[in-house]
């Protein structure tokens, strides 16, 4: 499928994001000298920005790509979840699936960021935005039943509309093997692609889905073995294309770019790898969330599995570029499909 035709499928699909919803925050400043009270930096704030991560950034993506995305996860009652509502509702994201648990807080993850080199501590030059420190205020436990039981209630009454779902999994206790099984059950009957972005805790468990987008480290841990070639490789992606029964596999690898799996008509193992696609890294932070976002669309508009890769890697290149969780603008993405493809090296 020519990428552009793709390209302009994407507008109006209607994707159902479900997982972990997360507040990212940024605080950017500078380090000039050591406390008297320890040997530790003196951090001087100099600016704060506060934005979408976890699912909720997959459902930006989505959004500001011309598809519609109605995001189901779980906030707590507090100013977080507050403001975190207020931030889908003015990029005009449905938040009709989002809940409020008076048990946990919604999930927030800081981080403090040195905008010009200086020295720390040790000695040691810091780059610019060097990060350093991440503060997480967060539960991960599982949710109730009664809570799973309101989130598969919305679940169930967006699918008839919906062109595809995602499982945005980061193991913060919203999806659990049960929310899983059942939201599978039902969306059986409307022949979607499902794929999941997943963690450790329910890896296993996402048996039969359309396809699952794991980084190498995240492939690793799940079969217990280290990716240290390309035959290495080849076995883990076999594994878990296997022990899951996908329709396909894809491997993000950093620097390396993206690796493809999938079945042949005779059954054999194919895989294409697709080399990276930016040339300037950034910061890495959310560009998983970009690429299953992309990958999913592009699978609503019915392309193939290797053009959904190609679109998605475009679209990782773009984000790694930015800092913290970001989006991709249409413009971005269809400069990068008229400016350079990844060529594949099907093997």
């Amino acid at each position: 499928m020519n990428l552009k035709t793709t390209f302009a499928q994407l507008q109006g699909k209607r994707v159902l994001v479900i997982g972990d919803v997360i507040v990212d925050a940024y605080i950017w400043g500078d380090v000039n000298r050591i406390s008297p009270e320890a040997p530790v930096p003196v951090f001087d704030i100099e600016t704060e920005k506060t934005g979408c991560g976890g699912a909720a950034n997959v459902a930006q993506n989505v959004t500001s790509l011309g598809g519609n995305a109605t995001l189901v996860g779980v906030i707590g009652k507090d100013s977080t979840g507050e403001k975190l509502v207020q931030m889908l509702t003015e990029m005009r994201l449905n938040t009709i699936g989002i809940c409020v648990d008076s048990e946990r807080p919604t999930s927030i993850k800081t981080r403090v960021i040195a905008r010009a080199a200086t020295a720390n501590f040790t000695g040691r030059e810091q780059d610019a935005g060097h990060h350093l420190l991440r503060i997480d205020r967060e539960s991960k436990q599982e949710i109730s039943t009664v809570i799973r039981r309101h989130l598969l209630d919305i679940i169930v009454s967006e699918l008839p509309d919906s062109d595809a779902i995602i499982f945005a999994d980061y193991d913060k206790g919203v999806i659990n093997a049960h929310l899983i099984s059942e939201v599978m059950k039902h969306a059986q009957s409307y022949d979607i692609p499902v794929i999941v972005d997943p963690k450790q805790n329910n890896f296993w468990y996402y048996k039969n889905v359309t396809a699952i987008t794991p980084n190498y480290k995240e492939a690793c841990a799940a079969v217990r073995e280290d990716i240290t070639d390309i035959s290495q490789l080849h076995t883990v992606g076999e594994k878990i294309l296997n022990r899951l029964s996908l329709k396909t596999l894809l491997i993000t690898r950093d620097a390396d770019g993206m690796s493809l799996f999938h079945r042949k008509m005779d059954g054999s193992l194919h895989v294409e790898h697709l080399p990276p696609s930016g040339d300037i890294v950034t910061d890495v932070t959310g560009a998983g969330d970009t690429v299953v976002a992309v990958f999913t669309l592009a699978l609503a508009a019915k392309a193939d599995f290797y053009s959904a890769a190609v679109l998605s890697s475009l679209a990782g290149g773009i984000v790694v570029g930015k800092l913290g969780c970001a989006i991709v603008t249409p413009k971005e993405l269809l400069n990068a499909i008229e400016t350079g493809t990844p060529i594949s090296s099907g093997l």
